[in-house]
Order: structure tokens, then sequence, then C-alpha cells
């Protein structure tokens, strides 16, 4: 198993835009093969700063849904009510 780690950095007053769309990506990769679990966090003290940490099978399956078309055209919608770009770690347990 894998988690990968997404921060998202939302422009000001998009919050509410991004946060429906952003749930759009979500449902999305619930169904995509390998998800295991996910949830999306809001920084203490920033609350335009977006954590999310989902939980992959393997790398491999992770990697089929980050470079899916489905997932590249829920970006595309994503992309402009960001003021930073997209971070992402893949992280493994040691």
């Amino acid at each position: 198993m894998i988690r990968v780690l997404i921060e998202r950095h939302i422009a000001e007053t998009l919050e509410s835009a991004y946060e429906e769309r952003s749930r759009k990506v979500l449902q999305q990769a619930v169904a995509a093969p390998g998800f295991i679990s996910g949830e999306t966090l809001v920084d203490a003290r920033d609350p335009n700063h977006r954590l999310t940490l989902s939980n992959w099978r393997s790398e491999a399956e992770w990697d089929q849904w980050y470079c899916s078309e489905e997932r590249k055209a829920l970006m595309a919608e994503l992309v402009p009510m960001m003021d930073q770009d997209e971070a992402i770690t893949v992280l493994y347990q040691s």
C-alpha cells in the first residue's frame, strides 16, 4: 500500500467552487482501480491550503489514475481555481 499526499492552494474567493469540483475528483478516484480510501484536510492556519491524503494498493494503480484522461479533465476545472501548482508526494510505510 502507498499513500499519496496532494497539496493545493485555492485562490481567494473561489473556495466554494473549488469544494464542489474537488468532491467530483474524489468521487471519481473512489471508483478507480486500487483506490482504498481518502480524506481531505484544511490547514488550520490557512483555510485556502488543502491537503488530500489517499491510500492506494500500489504506485502503479495511483499512476494509472493520475495519468487518466478522466482525472486530467477533472483537474482542468480545478487548476484555474488554484494560485499555486499542485504538489504531490507518494509515500511508503517504512
